[in-house]
């Protein structure tokens, strides 16, 4: 099967840690251990998220005496490709030995008059308290937003409308090459009025891109990473409850929040919707679980799901045609 795997930024960092490379990069040995197994039996794309890396990356280039003006968050973008690109690449090739992988650098285009960009909403960077997060929009302007008990930085977060590099990854996964790309969504760009790409300051939602992503390549499976077994109904009462199968309209009808579990769930339905394969969001150590049916929430047209079999049937065997005598 072709799957998209999109891992949560957890993979790289637990809340509350230390954004340092050698704490990541030990995160990433773990979540490849994970996902190694799934590239040794299908076809796979890896893409991943950047919030805390990017926000970290943004309060450098804003604190540096030496440039007169932050870098934008395009190019920020691109430089966490690059470097959770690079670790992810270097621990898949440790643990699948003789296969090829290649990290790529992309853009995924979103359009110019995104009202997203006028209502920031995507979480950047790390959590402050309410302290902190005042002084911050005072001395930077930056806007603020509650994400659980803490307090995170907030950009503009347009829709991702196609991934531009998408017919390179396909190339490269007739090849049998592992693909990690689209990381934090891609960079975004837009078209300008001479027709050119142009990168514009967005963070866009990895979920959101891996769905676009997999829809393009023909992907058989979308699967959505967390530090969460399943989605739940009924989050944070006494009758919380884990979904273990779902249709897309029952899992919008949940109302998730936008800033955590509704990205993830939209990604899910729109995949779903849109190809009439099988989505699941689940838990990263899980994954060849969630494939063979036996965790996650597994989200199908009908809302029912067996097993890897209800999605690539074995061919049917044709009988051979009869011979007419003369």
């Amino acid at each position: 099967m072709r799957i998209v795997v999109a891992l949560g930024g957890n993979a790289l960092l637990q809340r509350g840690d230390k954004p340092d490379a050698d704490i990541q990069i030990a995160n990433v040995e773990t979540a490849v251990k994970a996902l190694a197994p799934l590239a040794e039996e299908h076809e796979v794309v890896i893409t991943h998220g950047n919030g805390p890396q990017v926000g970290v990356l943004a309060l450098q280039s804003a604190n540096d005496p030496n440039l007169s003006t932050p870098y934008p968050f395009d190019t920020l973008g691109a430089q966490t490709q690059g470097m959770i690109g690079y670790w992810l690449l270097q621990a898949l090739q440790n643990n699948l030995p003789g296969r090829h992988v290649a990290a790529l650098v992309n853009q995924t285009l979103v359009l110019a008059g995104d009202p997203a960009f006028k209502n920031p909403t995507k979480f950047v960077g790390e959590v402050y308290n309410e302290e902190q997060a005042e002084k911050l929009t005072a001395e930077r302007g930056w806007v603020m937003k509650a994400d659980g008990p803490y307090f995170r930085r907030v950009v503009g977060s347009p829709k991702p409308q196609r991934v531009i590099e998408t017919r390179l990854i396909r190339t490269m996964l007739s090849a049998g090459a592992v693909v990690v790309c689209a990381g934090g969504g891609g960079v975004p760009v837009i078209r300008n009025e001479f027709g050119k790409l142009q990168g514009v300051e967005a963070v866009i939602d990895k979920d959101l891109t891996a769905a676009v992503l997999a829809e393009a390549l023909e992907a058989d499976v979308l699967m959505v990473l967390t530090d969460v077994p399943a989605v739940m109904a009924d989050y944070g009462t006494p009758q919380q409850r884990e979904i273990t199968r779902s249709t897309p309209g029952a899992l919008r009808d949940l109302g998730l929040p936008a800033g955590s579990m509704g990205p993830k769930v939209e990604a899910a339905c729109r995949f779903v919707e849109l190809t009439g394969d099988m989505a699941a969001i689940g838990r990263l150590q899980d994954a060849r679980d969630i494939i063979a049916g036996k965790a996650g929430t597994i989200v199908t047209p009908g809302g029912n799901y067996g097993g890897p079999d209800d999605i690539r049937p074995p061919v049917p065997q044709v009988p051979e045609a009869r011979v007419r005598r003369a």
